[in-house]
């Protein structure tokens, strides 16, 4: 593979107009696309195979009026009692005749017929059914919606629309661009030349445009969740401005090292490239390997974000040799200039690039920088480090077991946003339960088994622990589907929640001539949430698995990849103890900006070790793969771990740095699930490359000494070379390089 590589950026760079010219013409090509192409996000999770969405698909198919989504308009009086008096009735009616008339009502409740009134006589909930789903409700609806009740608001009445019609795609504002603008400092000061810098930063953005608008076009026939584009554009930033760190900071050695322009990227792309190759296959592996769980919106945001990576790695070994053609020696800082030795005139013409060998240069290496010095004393003192860095990211674990998970929900939204204002009056004049109502469906063959079972399943929910109230049932045209709604005592995220569920539906199980299923928000976020939460010891499972194959393939060793699996452990379980302390327990939550704790979004824990797998496997292979590569010629185990440390140090500091930012910036949103994404992955990526790779593996490594790179022999046989190292390239470009006497 290093071969192959080392071919195609020589042939790049050689072709360097042509290759901007057509990536240029593919990003315009998907721009167009995009705008044309471009379809609706869903913001809804839906989970096929569970009660709650066969109960859907029922009511769907057998009461169409009720399947649409629903809003919930709360209404505060000035005063208590307010609503007795007939000049209150006439203001609540009145809101309840406008919200009818608003365009994709189907038609609305009046409190009064319900008894959805306060004890007191000062609050009251409007029930409000859309004729389509919530996905399928247009910004002109939702914001006409949103201003319902002006005449009432003019009278002194609060009026708070809220519901699931609500639910809308997250924005990505002008926050985030802080983590970009951190990156690109980070950048300059890693290589100490704007030119360098920017044209990472170049490549790296080109490649994110392209991915994005290509997921954007493909929004037209595949339909996306809101967090799948945000996702995607998380991790592409990412993994972009790194793969094209470390391809540039390679180029740079060859460079000082007296290799022509042609050569040097060539060698760049020939050796980081395949590790850039292999990170970037571990990561799009890891995202494409949530499809194995089959839960459909997770499978297509992973597939999103694993496209996006995938032209990341294509961009940084087509387009960023190409764009180093360009730059030359201005790729290092002025004062590196000069010790380059200029093998070949610096020129627009590709003829006048050369194939010459590398010209030998006198310059030694400065084995004093913070990376050796750094490695030496891990390697000193590696029991303690290794002991101190087990104990310090076990306790940042502990509060992993605790770990609740939930769909997200407006108790968790921004304060002040419309569905938090509705949600907390709700709270506020009725309890948390009515935030988070249950369905229930009842289907029959015939209208008469419908109305006997009716009664019964009324009976055995009223009779159910936990529940508040139970609303008279709603009929289909003909009778064969009924609908009762169902008022928990405690909030939708409540444990006691989750259990009355589970309660109900054991309950409701025996009815016969009738099918009875459990539906509604609260319940969808709780079977999500299980699914998931099932699916998870499964896929972690196959990701430790993948991860101790892959490295035994790239590393010779056997040693090396259950270490480097147990590294990825550590770091999941610390990651996980972190966010549930921040965001559910709420431990230094003003910090990141959260208003409510709360559970953890369902699908962030999985989410999170396919990222994160990635990205770790992408500091091991940088690492570990120079220290086998300085053992491998001769060096003891641990000068080898030493160097290796020393010379990926730097690189991983900047690469991760730039991670860090990237994924911080969208700590600043205000939606609580991008908020924790962003501060997981971030938290997830410092600790895995400054604790675990940069602190515990070189510990280890000496530790263990020549026993690292221990593999059977029958083992060895069996695996194929991938050549991550370019033993090949050597060795090619040995046979090429003539013999001089």
């Amino acid at each position: 593979m290093a071969t192959l590589l080392y071919r195609l950026g020589r042939g790049a760079l050689r072709r360097r107009r042509l290759v901007v010219a057509l990536w240029l013409v593919v990003l315009v090509v998907a721009g167009l696309a995009a705008a044309t192409l471009r379809g609706p996000t869903a913001s809804n999770f839906t989970m096929p195979g569970t009660e709650s969405q066969r109960a859907l698909d029922l009511l769907a198919d057998q009461f169409p009026a009720a399947s649409g989504a629903t809003g919930t308009i709360a209404v505060k009086a000035p005063a208590d009692g307010q609503l007795a008096t007939p000049e209150g009735q006439g203001v609540v009616q009145e809101l309840v005749q406008e919200a009818s008339t608003l365009p994709g009502v189907v038609g609305a409740v009046s409190p009064f017929q319900v008894g959805a009134v306060s004890p007191n006589g000062r609050y009251a909930l409007v029930q409000v059914q859309f004729a389509t789903g919530g996905d399928e409700v247009t910004d002109e609806q939702r914001t006409a919606y949103e201003k319902v009740g002006a005449a009432a608001e003019a009278k002194g009445w609060q009026v708070a629309p809220g519901g699931e019609v609500l639910g809308g795609e997250p924005e990505i504002g002008s926050t985030e661009a802080l983590g970009v603008l951190v990156a690109a400092i980070v950048l300059i000061i890693t290589f100490g030349s704007l030119v360098a810098a920017g044209m990472t930063m170049l490549n790296a953005l080109i490649g994110v445009g392209v991915g994005m608008a290509g997921l954007f076009a493909l929004s037209g026939v595949v339909q996306l969740t809101s967090t799948a584009p945000i996702l995607a554009l998380m991790l592409g930033l990412a993994v972009g401005i790194d793969y094209s760190l470390f391809i540039t900071s390679r180029h740079r050695q060859n460079l000082l090292d007296g290799l022509s322009p042609e050569e040097a990227v060539g060698r760049a792309v020939g050796t980081a490239g395949s590790a850039v190759v292999f990170a970037g296959a571990t990561v799009v592996i890891a995202l494409a390997g949530l499809a194995v769980v089959d839960i459909p919106f997770l499978t297509v945001m992973g597939l999103a974000a694993a496209g996006t990576v995938t032209v990341a790695v294509l961009v940084a070994i087509t387009l960023q040799p190409a764009l180093l053609g360009f730059a030359g020696r201005r790729v290092l800082p002025r004062r590196l200039r000069a010790v380059a030795t200029d093998s070949t005139a610096d020129d627009e013409d590709d003829s006048d690039i050369t194939d010459r060998p590398a010209a030998q240069t006198t310059t030694t290496e400065d084995r004093n920088r913070f990376g050796f010095r750094w490695a030496r004393l891990v390697t000193r003192f590696r029991v303690p480090v290794i002991l101190v860095g087990l104990l310090g990211l076990g306790l940042l674990a502990l509060p992993t077991p605790d770990m609740r998970l939930a769909l997200p929900g407006a108790a968790t939204a921004a304060v002040g946003s419309p569905a938090r204002v509705a949600n907390d009056l709700t709270v506020e004049g009725f309890g948390p339960g009515f935030t988070g109502r249950l369905a229930v469906v009842v289907a029959g063959d015939t209208p008469q088994a419908t109305s006997a079972a009716v009664p019964q399943v009324t009976a055995l929910l009223q009779r159910t622990e936990n529940v508040l109230a139970v609303a008279p049932p709603q009929l289909s045209p003909d009778g064969r589907t009924a609908l009762l709604g169902v008022v928990p005592k405690t909030g939708p995220t409540d444990e006691a929640t989750e259990t009355l569920v589970h309660d109900i539906r054991g309950a409701v199980s025996g009815i016969p001539d009738a099918d009875v299923l459990l539906t509604g928000v609260t319940a969808i976020g709780i079977d999500v949430s299980e699914k998931l939460s099932d699916a998870l010891p499964i896929y972690l499972l196959l990701v430790v698995g993948l991860s101790v194959l892959l490295l035994m393939l790239v590393f010779r060793s056997l040693l090396v990849p259950i270490k480097a699996a147990l590294g990825f452990l550590l770091t999941v379980a610390a990651t996980f103890g972190i966010t549930v302390a921040v965001f559910q327990q709420g431990h230094l939550a003003d910090l990141v900006g959260l208003d409510t704790p709360g559970p953890l979004i369902s699908f962030l824990p999985i989410l999170l070790i396919g990222i994160l797998f990635g990205l770790a496997m992408d500091y091991e292979v940088f690492l570990v793969s120079r220290m086998r590569e300085d053992f491998v010629h001769g060096e003891t185990a641990r000068q080898a771990t030493i160097s290796g440390m020393g010379h990926g140090a730097r690189v991983v500091t900047a690469a991760a740095l730039i991670m860090i930012s990237v994924f911080g910036g969208f700590v600043f949103l205000e939606d609580p699930v991008i908020k924790s994404m962003g501060f997981a992955l971030a938290i997830g990526v410092a600790i895995d490359a400054f604790v675990v790779r940069m602190t515990i593996v070189p510990a280890v490594m000496s530790l263990l000494g020549d026993r690292a790179w221990w593999l059977p022999r029958w083992l060895d046989r069996a695996l194929p070379n991938v050549d991550i190292e370019g033993e090949g390239l050597r060795e090619h470009l040995e046979d090429r390089t003539p013999t001089h006497v």
